[in-house]
C-alpha cells in the first residue's frame, strides 16, 4: 500500500500522468484541484482533481490520467 501524499512537499515538482505523460510542474494546490503548468513561453496549465492523485515518490506526483484527459483539465 502506497503512503499517504505529503502535499507540503509537492510544490514545484514534476507532475506525471499514466504512461508517462507530463502534465508539467506543480504551481500550487487547494482541497478540490492540483493546478500543473507545463512549458517555457506558452504554458499549458491543468487543473488536475486532487483525488486523481494516487503516488508522490519525492521528485514526482504521480495522476490517473492519460494524455487523452488532457483537454479536460487544460485550463487556459
Amino acid at each position: 500500500m502506497d503512503e499517504p501524499i505529503d502535499w507540503a512537499k509537492v510544490v514545484k515538482k514534476e507532475a506525471r500522468g499514466i504512461d508517462d505523460y507530463d502534465l508539467g510542474e506543480v504551481q500550487k494546490f487547494d482541497d478540490q484541484y492540483v493546478l500543473t503548468e507545463k512549458g517555457l513561453i506558452d504554458k499549458d496549465k491543468f487543473h488536475v482533481p486532487r483525488d486523481k492523485a494516487f503516488k508522490f515518490d519525492g521528485d514526482k506526483l504521480w495522476f490517473e490520467v492519460t494524455k487523452y484527459d488532457y483537454m479536460i483539465y487544460q485550463h487556459d
